[in-house]
């Protein structure tokens, strides 16, 4: 057995340092950023924040309204083929969509990628692959199986929390790793099964590794307020996964919960027992649930929290000369509290 006796640590152990500063307003601040995918050579530009594929965050409906800031969405997988056709054909951008996949085979996933571009004359130009596990052989191999298939398509793959894990999905053709083990706020996998990494820690080992590959890491997980996203940024993530900021809100498409006189929209993790009830028909015998569900107080549209989000970046950017989200990292000093 190895432990270290280095402490490991979360958002809310640091804070950035503000240092002297050109930029004299949050107008002068740009966010949106160009990321390379090394092992695809796509181009990306944007706002580098992901909505999370949680069945009540990564809608249709909160990608066509994320879009229009530049901001990505990993789209649930529980969305077939033809559901893509008729989102894309009302004008959702597969440029800031991402399909989500797990373990499917090769053949699989070029069927629902043709059949998207046969229907609608937009090219999948990038995919998620997401299970909780990442370090499995047989993750590492779907990864690999389609690079060779698919040379051009841009892939991000996850999760793991160590820079063993980016090693792994890196040499297998991803371009981007997802970071993130039992960090989620609905995610239960460190009270049941003691396995996780504190976030932050986390994305600063995972993106050192991966910057020997030119890629980058998505930080997945642990983000509670504003602040939290600054700081991932700081660590050293290419984008910020969000996940509980953005439930509850009315692109969610959570029913509404009317409780003690307020409007509520649930929130579950992908592991949990309401997921696995609905997606599988039930826990299987062999598994256990890994994650809760909540009730987040209505948010109403989405656009509003945006704004609060983006507004904050500007002005941690401010705060430390960083000219755009891409030099937040180099521009950013921790002190532990």
């Amino acid at each position: 057995m190895f432990y270290s006796k280095e402490k490991k640590l979360n958002f809310n152990d640091v804070l950035i340092i503000p240092k002297s500063s050109q930029l004299n307003s949050r107008k002068d601040v740009i966010l949106d950023t160009n990321i390379s995918f090394p092992n695809s050579s796509v181009e990306w530009f944007g706002v580098p924040i992901m909505a999370s594929n949680m069945d009540n965050v990564g809608t249709f409906e909160m990608g066509l309204a994320l879009q229009k800031f530049h901001i990505t969405n990993a789209v649930s997988k529980f969305y077939d083929k033809k559901a893509w056709v008729k989102y894309i054909n009302k004008g959702l951008d597969p440029e800031y969509n991402y399909i989500t996949f797990g373990l499917e085979k090769v053949s699989e996933i070029d069927e629902i990628i043709s059949f998207i571009y046969q229907k609608t004359n937009k090219a999948i130009k990038t995919v998620v692959f997401d299970i909780p596990n990442g370090y499995i052989d047989k993750f590492s191999k779907t990864i690999s199986d389609t690079r060779k298939h698919f040379p051009n398509l841009g892939i991000i793959a996850g999760n793991v929390v160590t820079p063993e894990g980016v090693k792994l999905l890196m040499d297998s053709g991803a371009d981007g790793v997802k970071v993130g083990i039992g960090s989620g706020g609905v995610c239960d996998t460190t009270e049941t099964t003691g396995i996780g990494y504190p976030q932050l820690s986390a994305v600063i080992e995972c993106s050192e590794e991966v910057k020997k590959y030119n890629g980058f890491v998505v930080s997945d997980g642990g983000v509670k307020i504003t602040g939290d996203i600054s700081k991932a940024f700081a660590a050293g993530a290419g984008f910020v996964m969000l996940g509980s900021l953005l439930a509850a809100h009315k692109e969610s498409m959570a029913p509404i919960i009317r409780k003690d006189n307020k409007n509520y929209r649930e929130l579950y993790g992908m592991s949990s027992t309401k997921a696995m009830t609905k997606h599988y028909g039930g826990v299987a015998d062999y598994r256990t649930s890994e994650g809760k569900s909540i009730l987040v107080e209505d948010r109403g549209p989405v656009k509003n929290t945006v704004n609060e989000i983006l507004g904050a970046l500007r002005s941690t950017c401010t705060y430390i000369n960083a000219k755009n989200i891409g030099k937040i990292y180099e521009n950013s000093n921790f002190i532990i509290l």
